[in-house]
């Protein structure tokens, strides 16, 4: 892969976790770093489309993570902003009260940058491959990433809903998209990052750069998203076991009876 594309790409996620970090001090908030987490692929997929000599499927890429980037933006920004910093990282600054400012420069900015880099291989190999055209692979994946944006969207919509409703309150968010998956939301994101692979793939970037888009699903589902998310909700939530029990944690599937 062009190292000029991957320098260049680089030194911008490590310039822009840098100046967000400085900001979160300012601030005294680290889960910025979650609102301008879907930003930050924006700002790789046009560095990577500047840096290298990429064609209309580079293009292609960057339009599409720039739609997907700047909705997350939003959808967490207008959930978090004027609600005080995240629990977890209030957690972290309980268990580091004199050394967080500086463990979260590399435990929460730094990280999230490198994993940033390896999640957004696919966009930099097709940017280096230079003159590309959009194939009929890409066009099939284009498809597949629309399909996954618009299960993240409605699955994030259908539960903003829900949680605005006060009789709501202590129930179990069961229905739509619910229904299928207790994560529509993490099960579309991740078919976004297979989109773009094929999208990159089809149009002449490295097949292994699979490897960012699988980091990606592991990470919804063992790390960051459906395992923390049900660490301990069964025991909040009455209910929730018996959705457990019936629901697919990820991929969508009918209902158990």
């Amino acid at each position: 892969m062009d190292l000029t594309v991957t320098l260049g790409v680089a030194a911008a996620v490590g310039a822009g976790m840098f100046l967000l970090w400085l900001v979160s001090l300012a601030v005294r908030d680290a889960s910025i770093v979650d609102i301008t987490w879907g930003l930050l692929f924006v700002l790789i997929s046009w560095v990577a489309w500047a840096a290298g000599d990429g064609g209309p499927a580079t293009v292609l890429v960057a339009v599409l993570t720039t739609a997907w980037g700047f909705r997350l933006a939003f959808h967490i920004g207008r959930r978090n902003i004027g609600h005080g910093e995240d629990p977890r990282y209030i957690e972290m600054r309980r268990k580091r009260p004199s050394t967080f400012w500086i463990w979260s420069l590399f435990g929460v900015f730094a990280l999230q940058g490198l994993i940033a880099l390896v999640v957004s291989l696919p966009i930099q190999s097709l940017a280096a491959v230079g003159h590309d055209s959009i194939g009929v692979v890409s066009w099939l994946g284009a498809g597949i990433f629309l399909v996954g944006l618009a299960f993240e969207a409605i699955g994030d919509n259908q539960l903003s809903s829900f949680k605005a409703d006060p009789d709501s309150r202590g129930k179990v968010m069961d229905q739509g998209l619910w229904r299928y998956t207790r994560h529509p939301n993490y099960f579309g994101d991740s078919v976004v990052w297979w989109g773009l692979w094929l999208v990159a793939v089809g149009s002449g970037g490295a097949w292994w750069t699979l490897i960012g888009p699988a980091l990606m699903t592991f990470l919804l589902v063992k790390v960051s998203g459906v395992a923390m998310t049900e660490a301990d909700i069964a025991k909040r939530r009455p209910g929730y076991s018996q959705y457990i029990r019936q629901t697919s944690a990820f991929v969508p599937l009918p209902p158990k009876k």
